[in-house]
């Protein structure tokens, strides 16, 4: 079965870090990059971060310098590291696997950055 099950959502106070954690079924960890997308309300969701399986990754302007997504190929999961959060970057977060098309997503995780 294929999953995506995300983890390590939460509230923060401005200035300060989460990390996001997505634990991916092998049979795709193995075939596809993956990335992980936000949303708000009404909105279409965006891509944050990506990582192929190669390591390469790419980054939405808003994060750059300040969000590091990384991956373990021993574990299958894929890690978003954001620090210096700012209240913009309330959404809901989502993992993904091969792309905004793709029917591979995980069930979402809320950061709400509050003081």
């Amino acid at each position: 079965q294929v999953q995506l099950v995300e983890s390590g959502g939460g509230l923060v106070h401005p200035g300060g870090s989460l990390r996001l954690s997505c634990a991916v079924s092998e049979v795709i960890f193995n075939i596809y990059a993956v990335g992980w997308y936000r949303q708000a309300p009404g909105k279409q969701r965006e891509l944050v971060a990506r990582i192929t399986r190669g390591g390469s990754t790419n980054y939405a302007d808003s994060v750059k310098g300040r969000f590091t997504i990384s991956r373990d190929n021993a574990k299958n999961t894929v890690y978003l590291q954001m620090n210096s959060l700012k209240p913009e970057d309330t959404f809901v977060y989502y993992c993904n696997a091969g792309g905004l098309d793709s029917p591979y997503w995980g069930q979402g995780t809320q950061v709400t950055v509050s003081s």
